[in-house]
Formats: C-alpha cells, sequence, structure tokens
C-alpha cells in the first residue's frame, strides 16, 4: 500500500498542489471484485491556504496501468459514515453525501479502520458542520495528541500521521555530515578512532546541556507561576463570557421575533404590488377603444379609410380575444361579460364583412365579362389586374375573418371561385375557339404579326422551328406521302403557323394562371406563416402521375424536395381552390392538342418540344398550371409516339409497285423528309431522347422492310433495291450527322457496299467465258498436284487451245458484250439516285481484275510462250470510257 500511496501522490494529487493523506482499496458492495479496473477511496487536502479536503475516487486499468479520478466529493458534503458495525471486524463502509450515497468494501478492515480516523480527524480540524459517524468503534474518534509519539511524526498540517515513509535528510543536515566527515578522512581508514572521537564529542555535549538545564531551573519556576496566573484570569473571562452568553440569548429570541414580522409585511407588501400589476395588465389586454368598437359595428368598407379604420379594429378585437390570461382571472364575472362583448362584436362584424365581400365578388364576376370580346379578336386572354387591386385592401379582413368565422370564410371562398370561374370559363373557351379559327383561316399575315410581335420571346427551339424547309423535303406526316412540293411547301407554313400559335396559347395562359394563383395564396392567406409578398408553393409528390399511367420515360417529372405534412396539405387547397376557378381549362386544352394532331399528325413534335419547355422552364412547380402542363404533357407524348407508330405501320403496309422499276422507296423519302424536319424541331430540345428513339424505332423497322420490298419487286432485281436506298439512306444520315444513329449509318453503308459487290458480280458475270472455263481447269490442275510448268503438256490444255480460246476474243467482241451490259444496267438503276457511274466503274475495276489473273496464270503456266490475250488493260479501259459517255 505504501507503493500504491507513493505513485498516486506522485502522479494524481502532485499535479493539482494536493497531498495525500489516507489510501484504502474498494469494491461496491454487492458485486464482485471485476478484474478490469481497482478502486481506491483516497483522502487528500490541499496544500495552499484556506486548506480544503476532498475524498476521491481513483480508478487503475489493468491494461494500462494508469490511476484517473473517477469522482470527487469535498468533505463538507459528506452528512454520514456508517461503519457498519462497531464492534465486530467488518471491512464494510457506508458514505452518505448530500445527493447520493455509496457502498463500499474495503480490502481489509484496518484499511477500512484507518479510513474512518482519517476522516474524523480532517472534520473535526477543518469543518465547522461535521458528518455524523455512525456503528464506528469509539477509540477511532478519539483526538489524537498532538507532537511525537512513538513511530508517529506531526505532518505540515498539524496531524499526526504514521511515519511509513521514507524520510529523505534536509539541506542543512547533508551540509553538516559533509563538514564531519570532511573533519575525520581517517574515518575510512580507522573506524575505530572515528567512533572514539564521536563519542567523546558526545560526552562533552551531554555535559554541557546537564548544566544547563540545572542553571536555568529558576526560570522554570517562575514559568510554572505565570502559568497559573493565567489559568486563573481565564477562568475569570469565561464565567464573565457565560453571563453575556444568558444576557444574549433573551436579545436573539426578540429578533428572531421582529425578523418574521419584517418577512410577513414584506410578503403582504410584495404580494399587493403583484395584484395590482396583474389587474392593471389584465385591464389593458381586455380594453378596446370605443373608436375600434364604432368602427366594428358601423365602419364604412368601401372608402380605403374605412377600409383601413376597420382592419385596425379587427386586429385589436382579435388581440383583446386572444389575450394570455391566467385561468383563474378568466373565472372572474368582468372577464367573462367583457369576452361575451368580444364575442358579439365579432359575429357583428364578421357578417358586415362577408356580405359585403359577397356582393362585391358577384358584382366583380358579372363586370369584366364584357370586354372579353375585345381581346379574343387579339388571341389575348383579358388581364384582371384591376379587380385584384380592387379587393387587396381587404386581404387583412380575410385574414382575420379566415380565424375568427371559418364558416364564412368557407363560404365566400366559394363564392369567389363560383363567380370568377363561370368568367374564366368564358373567356378560356372563347379564347380556344378563337385559336383553333386561327390555324383553320390559313391567314400568313396573322402568323407572322404573333411570330414578330414587340416583347414576344418564343421559347424552346423557336429559332429552329421557324427555319424553312428547302424544296427537296416533304411533308413527314403520313398523309403527306405522295404530296407534290407545292403542297408541302403550304403544309410547312401551315405547320410554323400552328407553333406560333400553340406557343401564343400557352404564353397567355401562364401569367394569366399564376397571376390568380398568387393573388389567391396572398388574399385568401393559403399559406403556412404570416402573409409575405413572396410565396412559394412546391410540387407534392402525392400528386404527380403515377407510373402506370405512364409509358416508358412517358414524361419528364420535376423532382421536389420532401414535404412535411402541413406543406403538402397546403398544395392540395391552393390546386384545389384553382380547379375550382379554371373548371375548364385542362379539357380545352386537351382539346386544343387533340384538334391540332388532327390536322396535321407532325404538329405533336412542335407541342412536345413547346409543353415540355413551359414544364421545365417553370418557376413555380407546384402551380396548379404547371400540373396541368405536366398533364397535357402526357397526352402530347401519347400522340407523338402514335404518330410514330402510324410511320412503323406505314412503312409495314407499303405495296410494291409491279408495273414499274422500284427506285427509292417512297418511305425512305419518308424517312429522310421526317428527319430533315425533326431536327429543326428538335434542336436545342430537352426531348432529344424521345427523338432518339423514333429515330432507332424507325429506321430498324425500315432495314427490315427493304428487304421484304426488294424479294417482292419483280421489275428491278434485289441487289439494285438494296444498294440503291441504302446508300440513299447513308447518305442522308450522314448529312444529317444524328449521332444516335451513327451505328445504322456505317450498317446501311455497309450494305450498300455489300450489294454493290453482289450485283457487279452477278451482272457481269464472265464476259470471257471459254477463257474463264479454260483458266478454270488450269486452277483443278494446279490444285490436283500437277505442277504450273507442266500444265501445258496435257492435251486439253496445251498452248494451241489456249491460242484457239483467246482468237475468240478480239476487241470488238469485247466492246459489244460490255455495250449490252450498259444497256442491262442502264435499265435496272433509277435516274433520282444516280448510281450508273459508280456501278459501271465498279464493273470496270471487276473486268480489269479478272484480266490480270487470266495474264498471271498464262505466265506461270506458259513460260517463254509469248502468249498474250489480243485486248490491253488500256483498251479494256477505253471501252468502259467511250460506253460511259455514250450512256
Amino acid at each position: 500500500m505504501t507503493t500504491i500511496k507513493h505513485i498516486l501522490q506522485k502522479d494524481v494529487f502532485l499535479p493539482t498542489d494536493e497531498r495525500l493523506i489516507s489510501v484504502a482499496s474498494v469494491t461496491k458492495a454487492g458485486k464482485k471484485k471485476k478484474a478490469s479496473k481497482t478502486n481506491f477511496l483516497c483522502v487528500a487536502v490541499t496544500t495552499e491556504k484556506p486548506v480544503q479536503a476532498r475524498i476521491y475516487q481513483i480508478t487503475k486499468s489493468e491494461k494500462s496501468d494508469v490511476y484517473k479520478r473517477k469522482t470527487a466529493w469535498m468533505l463538507r458534503e459528506l452528512k454520514l459514515l456508517d461503519g457498519k458495525d462497531a464492534k465486530a471486524e467488518t471491512a464494510e463502509l457506508d458514505l452518505h453525501f448530500v445527493e447520493k450515497s455509496f457502498k463500499w468494501v474495503c480490502s481489509s478492515p484496518v484499511d477500512r479502520d484507518s479510513f474512518i480516523s482519517c476522516v474524523w480527524k480532517l472534520s473535526q480540524r477543518y469543518l465547522m458542520q461535521k458528518p455524523r459517524f455512525e456503528h464506528v468503534p469509539e477509540h477511532l474518534l478519539e483526538e489524537t495528541i498532538l507532537g511525537v509519539d512513538a513511530g508517529k511524526t506531526e505532518g505540515p498540517d498539524g496531524m499526526s500521521v504514521v511515519d511509513e515513509d521514507y524520510q529523505a535528510i534536509t539541506a542543512k543536515e547533508a551540509e553538516d555530515l559533509e563538514r564531519l566527515m570532511s573533519d575525520c578522512d581517517y574515518a575510512i581508514s580507522n573506524a575505530e578512532d572515528f567512533t572514539e572521537k564521536l563519542s567523546r564529542d558526545l560526552s562533552v555535549l551531554d555535559g554541557a546541556n546537564i548544566h544547563s538545564i540545572m542553571g536555568s531551573e529558576h526560570q522554570v519556576a517562575e514559568l510554572m507561576k505565570l502559568l497559573d496566573d493565567g489559568i486563573r484570569e481565564a477562568t475569570k473571562v469565561a464565567t464573565r463570557l457565560g453571563k453575556y452568553d444568558k444576557m444574549l440569548e433573551k436579545v436573539k429570541e426578540q429578533m428572531e421575533t421582529m425578523k418574521v414580522k419584517d418577512t410577513l409585511i414584506k410578503v403582504q407588501n410584495r404580494n399587493h404590488e403583484t395584484l395590482m400589476n396583474e389587474l392593471a395588465c389584465l385591464i389593458n389586454q381586455l380594453d378596446l377603444a370605443h373608436t375600434h368598437v364604432k368602427a366594428l359595428l358601423e365602419g364604412d368598407l368601401v372608402t380605403p379609410m374605412g377600409i383601413y379604420e376597420s382592419t385596425a379594429a379587427a386586429a385589436a378585437l382579435q388581440k383583446c380575444m386572444t389575450a394570455e390570461i391566467h385561468p383563474a382571472l378568466a373565472k372572474m364575472q368582468a372577464v367573462q361579460e367583457q369576452q361575451k362583448r368580444f364575442t358579439k362584436y365579432k359575429a357583428a362584424f364578421a357578417k358586415r364583412v362577408s356580405h359585403h365581400l359577397n356582393n362585391l365578388f358577384i358584382s366583380q364576376g358579372n363586370e369584366f365579362g364584357e370586354t372579353l370580346s375585345r381581346h379574343s379578336v387579339d388571341l389575348k386572354l383579358p388581364p384582371h389586374h384591376s379587380s385584384q387591386r380592387d379587393l387587396t385592401p381587404y386581404a387583412e379582413l380575410i385574414v382575420w375573418l379566415k380565424g375568427a368565422d371559418p364558416s364564412s370564410f368557407q363560404q365566400l371562398s366559394k363564392v369567389y371561385t363560383s363567380s370568377l370561374s363561370k368568367l374564366y370559363d368564358r373567356e378560356i373557351r372563347e379564347f380556344f375557339e378563337v385559336a383553333k379559327q386561327r390555324m383553320t383561316k390559313g391567314d400568313k399575315k396573322g402568323a407572322t404579326a404573333m411570330a414578330v410581335q414587340p416583347g414576344h420571346r418564343p421559347l424552346g427551339s423557336s429559332g429552329s422551328l421557324n427555319t424553312p424547309l428547302d424544296g427537296r423535303r416533304r411533308a413527314s406526316s403520313i398523309q403527306s406521302l405522295d404530296s407534290d412540293s407545292s403542297r408541302g411547301s403550304n403544309q410547312d407554313l401551315t405547320r410554323t403557323k400552328f407553333d406560333q400559335i400553340f406557343e401564343k396559347v400557352l404564353s397567355e395562359l401562364e401569367p394569366l394562371c399564376l397571376a390568380e394563383q398568387d393573388f389567391c395564396v396572398k388574399f385568401f392567406h393559403l399559406t403556412l406563416d404570416p402573409p409575405s409578398e413572396d410565396v412559394t408553393v412546391m410540387l407534392d409528390d402525392q400528386h404527380k402521375p403515377e407510373p402506370e399511367h405512364l409509358g416508358d420515360d412517358d414524361i419528364w417529372v420535376p423532382r421536389s424536395k420532401p414535404k412535411t405534412a402541413a406543406e403538402r396539405q397546403l398544395n392540395v387547397e391552393v390546386r384545389r381552390m384553382m380547379g375550382e376557378l379554371f373548371p375548364s381549362l385542362e379539357p380545352e386544352l386537351m382539346g386544343f392538342i387533340a384538334y391540332g394532331d388532327k390536322l396535321d399528325s407532325c404538329n405533336s413534335m412542335y407541342m412536345l418540344v413547346r409543353m415540355s419547355q413551359h414544364v421545365i422552364n417553370a418557376q413555380d412547380t407546384g402551380s396548379f398550371l404547371s400540373m396541368t402542363f405536366a398533364s397535357s404533357l402526357v397526352h402530347i407524348k401519347r400522340n407523338f409516339d402514335r404518330f410514330i407508330q402510324n410511320m412503323i405501320r406505314s412503312i409495314e403496309d407499303h405495296r410494291v409497285a409491279k408495273s414499274r422499276k422500284c427506285g427509292i422507296v417512297p418511305f425512305v423519302n419518308q424517312f429522310e423528309d421526317f428527319a430533315h424536319q425533326a431536327e429543326a424541331i428538335f434542336h436545342g430540345s430537352d426531348r432529344r431522347a424521345d427523338l432518339d428513339k423514333a429515330y432507332s424505332k424507325l429506321i430498324k423497322t425500315i432495314f427490315q422492310q427493304l428487304h421484304r420490298v426488294a424479294v417482292e419487286h419483280q421489275k428491278t432485281p434485289q441487289d439494285v433495291v438494296l444498294l440503291e436506298n441504302f446508300h440513299h439512306l447513308s447518305a442522308t444520315l450522314s448529312q444529317l450527322k444524328i449521332t444516335c444513329l451513327e451505328k445504322e449509318r456505317k450498317e446501311a453503308r455497309q450494305k450498300y457496299q455489300e450489294r454493290l459487290q453482289s450485283y457487279v458480280t452477278a451482272y457481269l458475270g464472265r464476259p470471257l467465258e471459254k477463257l474463264n472455263t479454260f483458266f478454270e481447269g488450269i486452277e483443278s490442275k494446279v490444285a490436283a498436284g500437277v505442277k504450273e510448268d507442266e500444265v501445258g503438256y496435257q492435251l486439253a490444255y496445251s498452248k494451241q487451245e489456249l491460242r484457239k480460246v483467246i482468237r475468240e476474243y478480239p476487241g470488238k467482241e469485247v466492246k459489244k458484250g460490255l455495250e449490252s451490259l450498259c444497256k442491262k444496267v442502264g435499265k435496272h438503276l433509277c435516274e433520282e439516285e444516280n448510281l450508273f457511274q459508280v456501278v459501271w466503274h465498279s464493273m470496270q475495276d471487276e473486268f480489269i481484275k479478272q484480266y490480270k489473273h487470266f495474264e498471271h496464270l498464262i505466265e506461270k503456266c506458259y513460260p517463254g510462250s509469248k502468249i498474250a490475250i489480243e485486248i490491253t488493260i488500256e483498251d479494256i479501259l477505253q471501252f468502259f470510257s467511250d460506253i460511259a459517255q455514250a450512256h
């Protein structure tokens, strides 16, 4: 334990300027001693004055051998120390502090007794209010005589502490010892002489001490007499102090009585002051000015000043009715009467406000119908700024009515929506009717005027949508497959006009609906917070289009952050009100979309781009209009998918014309026109992915159906049909540079080259038939094992036979055969694609290739025979050139 005490003093208490007095190894009562940690109860005091004593719980981890302070208590916090048993030896110990009690078991009864004794001594020395010690042996609670006992030393704090530690000598003692040793250098070599010298010096000192004691005997007697006198004087002082104490006890009782009375007086005064303050506050809270009462009952709700006064009176009434009053004060009869009076004021004012606004809503719904016809001619929706401006001063009254009388507020909301919905219904129906008439009139001047309106900037790919197509392009709808160029040009103008009208329709609807929604949100206080100028309603996830109602990637749906239940309810409320105000907006917009699709299926591409742009650029993605546009975008996307499906069905239903040569199949031209127009429409649009999917479906169908058409056509060879159409497709895709069709472009190019080679091989055939047969026989002999230079010795392949075959193909016969081949190729190829020169050049290369092969075999098999074909390569090139020029 001494070692542990040294370690604790050095590592734990020395850094904090404390001195360890006692330590005991303990465990908590009722628990087995854990192997992982060891607990110590330590008593320590500070080295600086005023001295403070503390009790510490120190823990030691077996893994790290580090001592840490876990808990510390001031000694004055100790209320009770329970030793459990005062007679029998026990190691248990209970410490009861102010806040909590602890039960400990020491490692031995000796450690427990030592700890209790130390705590008792420190409490006796340093505490005014001492803790109680129960069930503790009496010998542990006896005051130890200060001084030096056997085996004990007096500590610096005045307590006797068992001298268990090693005590180092002081600096003065070390200096004296060194001086003594220096005077007796011979002590190391002759210890006996050194010992005798020390004995003599000690005898001299003892004699001097005895003489000194004998000389001071008289002084000691005088000192004892002085002490006796002091004791007598102290006894007198104690007697006098006892008398004073008895006198002061009576004074103390009187002072305590006065103190109690003074405290009661202060409490009474404080209660009276508090009561007066509460009553004054209550009166201020429930006091409604006479001017406010007059404004509530008779105020003018027409003029701006009257509206202002009524609004202020309503706010004051609301403040009085919602004042926080103590439940006890609320039971007062005067308070209850005042609250009843406030309720009457509220009911009367709510009735007046509801009646006035009800008439105002109805009158506004009837007045604005007169200005509709003037705006309808200009394809514009009439603005409602003036009506909203007239209603704005009543916004604060509506907020008050919403809290004061919810039923009247709901009724007013219904009156507003029913009155205004009739007006909006008429305006929107006539607006869409005028838009339909504009599309059917064919008024180019009107379309141009709309396109150049000042301040109007079309959204989306407007620049590309208005770009006129060249004269070669045809209409892309199914109905325009056989149209002439004039009709196609007119159709392009019609489509451009439809795009402008559709953009105009969306641009007119957007500000109207957003302005009405913003007004409703502010006027009817459809917000979570107090009214503010910037109100943003976020998209409600629960009202997005359901996945089962959409196709694959059917529509872009904007994402939104997660919403609270209150925000979702707010979104539902705003959209419900807007739906009641614009009941015919979505049906009319759907009808207009269907009408445009009926006029021309190609219009679905324009509508898809325009509507997508409005949905993506919407500032308020949770607004009624954004949701309506998103629903319409689903419908438009389905129309576009149907348009593509109709094109695919038209390609699959194409019938081959048997009376004339094939040429470029009509659906290939149709795809070219569609691709040119679609690229112009979708340029820079976010709907590019939809167009790429349509491209993939169309080109896949075209590739499949071209093979069917090539097989079914009787006038034109299959290779010619495929090489011409795949050449046309490859050229179209190269020109458009469509990224998603790069693979198909390469495939079309490869199929074109394969079919070109197949056609050349099939129709060029063997222009030198007998020579081909002769040399094929030679190749078979060589393959059978006959050496090349020995083939000429075979009877059937002798030099004479070779010369005979060569003489049958003079230049005149070769040219005649090529002219016949040229006529046949010219009949097969169409003039539209103009591939004759390409095919003829390929046949020339193939002919020269065969010619060089024959020369190679003659050189190998008939070396030195000087046999050669009568025509040369220059003759062949000349033949092909002359025939091509003549064609």
